[in-house]
């Protein structure tokens, strides 16, 4: 099985880089150190006239997944950006102060998404049973899990993310995701074959992380071989 590798990116350099790199996909992002938060316009702009999908972050504050009327309104209106830039999907994710996903929260974005791609984002590993989010993520009309299955990195969490996709049963796909590399991509496929991995494809240059073609061309290589 040919796996497909998107790229997390928060950045116009980025961009560049994934457009040299081939990426298959984009997830597109600001302060990645945050984990991701809703991009610029600008580089919603320069990404729809990339020939590459990407997928917008819906994000609009840093912190818990946790969030009021006031950010759904918000969120409302990042997503009719994505849409002015005919841009491929979005990803997004919400959480109830007792830890369990907000369906109904994320049944209203999913409502105002129409015409999108949809991907649960990682606040499915701050729930206390990720694999629960499989059915949840199913029923609400996601075509896409992000998730390290509830670890801080995809390697840690593979026992699970393997459970889920047993569980998905190729009606959602789920995406490895977080610290996914060149020295561990071996493992995670070894005997788990995921349509699609999630990875920012970095390297440390100066104290500052970057994305790095040859990096993003050698990870491609190595899931594919």
């Amino acid at each position: 099985m040919i796996s497909k590798l998107e790229v997390c990116i928060d950045s116009i350099s980025g961009l560049e880089a994934c457009i040299k790199g081939k990426a298959d996909r984009i997830e597109l992002c600001s302060s990645l150190e945050c984990g991701g938060l809703t991009p610029s316009d600008e580089l919603m702009k320069l990404a729809s006239e990339a020939n590459i999908p990407s997928r917008v972050m819906i994000r609009p504050k840093k912190g818990s997944f946790v969030y009021s009327p006031e950010d759904l309104n918000q969120m409302f209106d990042d997503i009719d950006k994505a849409r002015s830039y005919n841009l491929d999907g979005v990803v997004f994710g919400a959480t109830l102060l007792n830890g369990e996903l907000d369906q109904v929260f994320l049944d209203e974005l999913m409502s105002h998404s129409y015409g999108f791609k949809k991907t649960l984002h990682r606040a499915v590993d701050t729930i206390p049973n990720t694999i629960e989010a499989v059915e949840v993520a199913i029923n609400l009309g996601f075509d896409t899990i992000l998730s390290s299955g509830g670890f801080q990195t995809a390697v840690e969490g593979l026992a699970v993310l393997k459970v889920m996709k047993k569980r998905a049963s190729g009606r959602i796909e789920i995406m490895p995701g977080s610290g996914i590399n060149l020295q561990n991509i071996g493992e995670i496929l070894s005997d788990c074959d995921f349509a699609w991995l999630h990875s920012s494809c970095s390297i440390l240059r100066q104290g500052n992380k970057i994305t790095d073609t040859q990096t993003m061309k050698d990870i491609k290589n190595a899931i594919n071989l």
